[in-house]
């Protein structure tokens, strides 16, 4: 009995490694043709450029906001906002200051995979494009789960859409794989159930693995990406 668990993971993971192989060899041999590859590049560096150009009003609207919170004596939410505000603007200039290499890069041959609910419709991305989504819900998830504890604190009144990183909504956004304002809402899908959480004082629609990390249901980020796998 003692030998059977570790043959029977190494197994699992001689699986997973084999479909792992498999799939990426469909892909490569699917691969987008160079005409296909070069527009969609094409179309990502005019939205990211656009993105980069509206960062600068943001920095504003962040100066002026927390303002108005020191003014309110909101202490834990202007803590808060500070933080986000450093999050975001720490991550920028990191992606700023790499070399970024568009044809390295497996999203731009890989071909849609995926389909997924955007407001009451259907839009097609690959795999690439379908975990930055996971990833928009579940940081929305963090950050409003922070937002909510800290009016709690605060004994501020149950109001999530006037934060500014509710509105803002675009941590772990750098203008690729996907649009701006499909980034933020799904981002603002999770913030506001984060939000419920931290506010209530409760886990209703997320969790805090072993390792003290917070992240969405996944019951929750299928209902609200509705994410389908395509043929």
């Amino acid at each position: 009995m003692g030998g059977a668990l570790p043959r029977t993971r190494a197994n699992d993971d001689g699986r997973r490694d084999s479909e792992r192989r498999a799939r990426q060899r469909i892909e490569d041999q699917q691969r987008l043709g160079r005409e296909q590859q070069q527009r969609r590049i094409r179309e990502e560096r005019q939205r990211a450029e656009r993105y980069r150009h509206e960062r600068r009003d943001w920095e504003r609207s962040a100066e002026q906001r927390a303002y108005r919170l020191q003014q309110q004596h909101r202490m834990a939410k202007y803590r808060y906002q500070q933080q986000y505000y450093n999050r975001v603007r720490q991550q920028q200039a990191r992606w700023n200051a790499r070399a970024y290499n568009y044809y390295n890069d497996p999203y731009y041959y890989t071909p849609d995979n995926y389909r997924y609910s955007y407001r009451g419709s259907w839009q097609r991305t690959n795999r690439y494009g379908a975990e930055l989504i996971r990833q928009a819900i579940n940081y929305g998830y963090q950050e409003g789960l922070y937002a909510g504890r800290a009016d709690r604190q605060d004994g501020w009144r149950d109001d999530y859409r006037d934060d500014y990183a509710y509105q803002d909504a675009n941590y772990g956004y750098n203008g690729y794989y996907i649009p701006q304002s499909e980034y933020n809402y799904y981002f603002r899908q999770g913030y506001q159930r984060g939000y419920d959480d931290g506010y209530g004082d409760r886990y209703r629609y997320g969790y805090r693995d072993d390792n003290g990390n917070y992240a969405i249901l996944a019951a929750i980020l299928t209902a609200v990406a509705g994410f389908q796998l395509l043929n």
